[in-house]
């Protein structure tokens, strides 16, 4: 019998392992060099700006959010397609999400819906790079310019995109952040970083991250309300080591996705922008300087068919897959706090709707991928 295939899995190995036993051997767990090594490195890695790590990705957008200055009366635009992290960190600070519609290829925020959606209680932009896919940098910052807004980057599904200024996503100047889940293109266990270009921002941010304290940490004082969401040295430790190989990994989920592309295509998948509503659709291509970073490998699936009854067909046989991702605007938080109902978004619903999550993860095999697309096609009918 084959092995079950995991909708993801972790990329570890003997150089984690030797990280994490010289934290073990230290009796430095929080708050030591492993921690500072690696914000260096990635800062490094990333090419530009100050990084923060901290305990998750959620977190990392709190303090985005806080340093934005965003709070009561403030509106902020964002996607309804992405994980509820991205709006709940607005409601954190007593910030209103505002939701628009997206692109319909892309699956980002469109940025004409956008810009239709600002009024005057618009006070910024928190764009996500949902699905590893460059959202529209140019035409957001264009529009954040002439209306005076800030902008957040949610690049916690994106590490290692670029945008289509050719620049890696988290380097066009705003803060962004990133998140180190197990299911990412690298991991901490659990993390996330804040970038920013700016030092008092970061100084800011390494304080709230650690109850208010000082840097320093000379004396038990709290300048200003922190939280706790320091990120220990030894996630920390998988971090430095993650880092080191992220181009390689990065490499090996471009190739995973290829195989995917190349087997779907055999199976008469239609290109994202060419389907029609019979049609298995792929992710969006590459795109003039954009470039995904592969997180996952979501398609759209025929209108026709019973998502549930294909998650089950797959599961049958050892695959596991998701839908993936439900649109936070209808979901009971939202729906209670705003009255929000079916239809407001169609784009973004549709796309919900109908998108499934296939294993994807950077040590998938050839075979693996066979597998799951060979599956597929039979729970959906098709053949090559």
């Amino acid at each position: 019998m084959n092995e079950p295939i995991p909708l993801a899995r972790p990329e570890l190995g003997p150089r984690e392992e030797e990280l994490l036993l010289e934290v073990v051997r230290s009796g430095s767990l929080s708050l030591g060099p492993k921690l500072e090594q690696f914000e260096h490195d990635f800062g490094e890695w990333l090419g530009g700006g100050y990084a923060v790590a901290v305990s998750s990705g959620t977190a990392a957008l709190h303090l985005g959010v806080r340093a934005m200055g965003w709070g009561e009366g403030d509106e902020v635009i964002t996607s309804p397609l992405s994980f509820v992290a991205t709006a709940n960190s607005l409601l954190y600070e007593g910030a209103k999400p505002v939701f628009c519609d997206i692109d319909p290829v892309t699956f980002n925020v469109d940025p004409a819906a956008v810009a239709a959606t600002v009024s005057e209680s618009t006070s910024g932009l928190l764009p996500v790079h949902i699905f590893g896919y460059p959202a529209d940098l140019q035409a957001l910052a264009e529009i954040a310019s002439a209306k005076a807004l800030g902008v957040l980057e949610d690049a916690c599904q994106a590490l290692g995109a670029v945008d289509s200024l050719g620049k890696k996503v988290g380097t066009a100047g705003n803060i962004a952040t990133f998140a180190f889940y197990a299911n990412k293109q690298m991991t901490t266990g659990e993390g996330g970083v804040l970038s920013t270009p700016d030092k008092e921002v970061a100084a800011r941010v390494r304080s709230e991250r650690n109850q208010g304290r000082a840097p320093d940490m000379a004396e038990v004082e709290h300048d200003r309300i922190g939280f706790n969401y320091r990120l220990s040295d030894v996630h920390a430790a998988l971090g430095i080591a993650q880092v080191e190989r992220l181009g390689e990994m990065l490499n090996a989920r471009d190739n995973v996705a290829a195989l995917y592309r190349e087997r779907l295509t055999q199976l008469g998948a239609a290109p994202a922008g060419e389907e029609d509503g019979a049609d298995l659709v792929l992710p969006c291509e590459n795109s003039g300087e954009e470039r995904r970073s592969w997180f996952v490998f979501v398609v759209q699936l025929p209108a026709t068919a019973d998502r549930d009854v294909v998650i089950s067909s797959l599961a049958s046989n050892g695959i596991a897959s998701k839908a993936y991702l439900p649109c936070i605007h209808l979901l009971p938080p939202y729906r209670e706090r705003y009255g929000f109902s079916g239809g407001e978004f169609p784009v973004a619903e549709r796309v919900s709707e109908r998108s499934l999550a296939l294993p994807f993860f950077t040590s998938m095999t050839e075979t693996q991928v066979d597998r799951v697309c060979t599956a597929l096609g039979e729970a959906l009918g098709m053949r090559p």
